[in-house]
């Protein structure tokens, strides 16, 4: 039997973005790929209990993700990803 070849990732996610000043206070300000840039927030929302406990799709923001949120509240995941990627750059 051959061996199974597995899912390459694809090379815009592998690219590394520049965050902006805000998100880089997230996450820090070095250029990161897309998927590193997404694992990163999930640890600071983890770290600051900030995911929403009735409602885990939700992620309430602190003061740092207000300004990465475009000053909402909550988000829930999806809106998240979008909101984040008007912060990332080539």
């Amino acid at each position: 039997m051959a061996a199974k070849k597995g899912r390459k990732p694809s090379a815009a996610f592998m690219k590394a973005m520049t965050p902006s000043e805000a998100l880089a206070e997230v996450i820090g300000a070095k250029a990161l790929p897309r998927t590193q840039v997404t694992k990163k927030l999930w640890e600071y929302i983890k770290k600051n209990k900030l995911q929403d406990s009735k409602n885990r799709r939700n992620i309430n923001a602190d003061a740092k993700l207000k300004k990465v949120f475009g000053g909402k509240g909550t988000v829930n995941m999806f809106e998240m990803t979008r909101l984040v990627n008007k912060h990332l750059k080539d």
